[in-house]
């Protein structure tokens, strides 16, 4: 779901799991990524705004992207992306 391609817009992807009806924090869904230009100064800020890091960022290995992840107040993980 989103208004352009994924290439130049965010989207996020709805599915349906066959015999859920119910829902509880941390099953809902797995995380939403973010593309961000500087991962180490969007951490930082994210940090100075009280959130928590949970994972400092880190490069993939054979990748040339860097990812981070934060927690959200609800506790929901997100990815945090960037490419070195």
């Amino acid at each position: 779901m989103g208004y352009e391609d994924e290439s130049d817009a965010a989207a996020i992807e709805l599915t349906y799991n066959y015999g859920k009806y119910e829902y509880e924090l941390g099953n809902g869904f797995g995380h939403i990524a973010i593309g961000v230009a500087n991962i180490k100064s969007t951490i930082k800020q994210m940090r100075s705004l009280g959130y928590t890091v949970d994972l400092e960022p880190k490069k993939l290995k054979g990748s040339n992207e860097i990812i981070a992840f934060i927690s959200d107040p609800d506790g929901y993980k997100i990815e945090l992306i960037a490419v070195s």
